[in-house]
């Protein structure tokens, strides 16, 4: 992590590491591929990229259960992990201006859809494809998801992308994820 980098994004990464050891490779990651294709991302893009998947550390009553390729499920995840991360910040004094614009990045972190929102889906999907392929494919061997829901997923976690760059950078990752599930089918 640069020098430079906010005492948020600092208590950010503790948090992650300790809240969510289950998958805070990912998240980590994601920050990493931002740091690399948008190194002069703001604050708000750093910070929503680095928690954009918090809520599934949590429990409770309003945790949502994982489907894969539903889209009221990707709505139902962003709109949770952005309350947590909203409460988080607002726990930590954050500048309401810079909660509102993680919250508001968070939201749209599956889809994308303007400069800064498609920044935090590009880093997201490199660390997808980066970090998660062995957990996809343990998806597969104990049956929890078909080889077919995987492979639509690994696709659209490629497909998606809307940064040239990170899409390029993306690309030998996604080609080496196909061949590895290719093997699964047999």
């Amino acid at each position: 992590m640069a020098e430079s980098a906010s005492a948020l994004i600092q208590l950010g990464r503790l948090w992650v590491i300790e809240y969510y050891p289950y998958n805070s490779t990912h998240l980590l990651e994601s920050l990493a591929w931002l740091d690399r294709i948008a190194p002069e991302a703001s604050e708000a893009v750093k910070l929503a990229t680095l928690t954009h998947d918090m809520e599934r550390a949590f429990g409770g009553p309003d945790a949502i259960p994982i489907m894969m390729n539903d889209r009221a499920y990707e709505k139902a995840h962003s709109d949770r992990s952005a309350k947590i991360v909203g409460e988080w910040l607002r726990e930590h004094d954050a500048d309401p201006d810079l909660v509102k614009d993680v919250e508001d990045l968070i939201r749209v972190h599956e889809w994308g859809g303007w400069p800064d929102a498609n920044l935090v889906q590009a880093a997201d999907s490199l660390s997808f494809l980066e970090t998660n392929i062995d957990l996809m494919i343990g998806f597969v061997k104990s049956g929890k998801y078909s080889l077919a829901a995987v492979a639509s997923k690994i696709d659209e976690m490629f497909n998606r992308i809307q940064v040239l760059p990170a899409r390029e950078l993306a690309k030998p990752l996604w080609e080496q994820a196909k061949v590895r599930l290719t093997g699964l089918g047999d």
